[in-house]
């Protein structure tokens, strides 16, 4: 196994000055956000700068062949397209085509509707992500009856609920209710912060309050599209999911953690569900990592918050370097294990 890891990896490092990326986006119609997709093509690119990182991409160029698998990622709360900038180059160097859906009220330019709200329709965001690359002639070539997931955090419960998980927004108040103090940001995400100071105490009463008031509903949510194949949940929001429904995944799911996330505590998301789920497969548990470690560009003081900072950039002494090439190895692994039926 470490010896296909590390021939993976030797490929990604070796392919990344010189593959170019074709990207294009599809406006945002009736039924969901902008669509971007990446993918592999023979045109000539251009340099372009994402935060730390320099492409070659090539903007509305003629897809190529590639390998005819089709990977949907699902964004963070309040993420976009281009944080996952890393993880797309690498899937379109194994010959993968990416799409990423823009959710509606949980994304970088419209981030009013987080939380159980958005995760209602985000499964069904990806199943329309799906339908518009199968609408458009471009890409014909891609056999679309086995799709890959991708998600992280709010994503990540996404592809929670797309391996057959069900959750409720009852669950996430009840948790909440129970463990507001210790999952603080899980529930209130990054309104306020907890300090210690004399206001905590008001700050707890008022959370409750509108988590009493806005999740009531014990419906279970789940959301079935049977042309989804595989999935790997990042560091995922799981806390409000009846874990029977995942002790045995509808499709390989493949889970990454970070021990040091302060956004999504492990000893209440994915340590539950590590101990629950008998069918997944742990593909990297990143030592020292914090909640943005999957992110990449990776987020920096610059343009971020001092609570968002605190809780998504890299924590002190976490070698990025390390971890990123490790975890984008196996992450590509899986998908060729469970999409192609390969290693390498």
């Amino acid at each position: 196994m470490f010896f296909r890891f590390l021939l993976t990896s030797l490929a990604l490092s070796a392919s990344a000055h010189a593959a170019t990326v074709g990207t294009l986006t599809l406006p945002a119609d009736d039924d969901g956000g902008a669509v971007t997709l990446f993918y592999p093509t023979a045109a000539a690119g251009r340099p372009e700068t994402r935060g730390d990182l320099q492409l070659m991409l090539a903007p509305d160029a003629p897809p190529a062949p590639g390998n005819g698998r089709l990977i949907a990622i699902s964004h963070g709360s309040g993420g976009g397209p281009w944080v996952h900038t890393t993880l797309a180059k690498a899937l379109v160097e194994a010959g993968f085509t990416v799409v990423l859906p823009l959710h509606r009220g949980d994304n970088w330019t419209d981030p009013g509707r987080p939380g159980p709200d958005s995760w209602k329709q985000r499964p069904a965001e990806i199943s329309h992500a799906i339908d518009r690359v199968a609408a458009d002639p471009r890409f014909a070539g891609l056999k679309l009856d086995r799709v890959g997931g991708f998600g992280m955090s709010a994503g990540g419960h996404t592809m929670l609920s797309l391996a057959g998980g069900a959750w409720s927004p009852e669950r996430f108040r009840a948790h909440c209710e129970k463990d507001l103090a210790e999952d603080f940001y899980s529930c209130i995400g990054l309104a306020t912060r907890l300090t210690g100071g004399p206001l905590d105490g008001l700050k707890l009463w008022v959370a409750r309050h509108v988590l009493d008031w806005k999740f009531r509903d014990a419906t279970p949510q789940v959301h079935n599209d049977p042309r989804i194949a595989a999935v790997v949940a990042g560091v995922p929001a799981a806390a409000d999911f009846d874990l029977a429904t995942l002790a045995k995944p509808r499709v390989p799911l493949g889970l990454i953690t970070a021990d040091g996330d302060r956004w999504l505590l492990p000893r209440f998301h994915s340590d539950p569900l590590i101990a629950a789920c008998q069918g997944c497969e742990l593909i990297a548990a990143l030592p020292g990592a914090g909640h943005g470690a999957l992110l990449a560009p990776p987020p920096t003081p610059d343009g971020l918050g001092r609570l968002e900072c605190d809780l998504l950039c890299d924590p002190p002494g976490f070698d990025r370097s390390v971890t990123t090439s490790l975890w984008l190895g196996r992450t590509v692994s899986f998908f060729r294990r469970h999409l192609l039926g390969t290693e390498v």
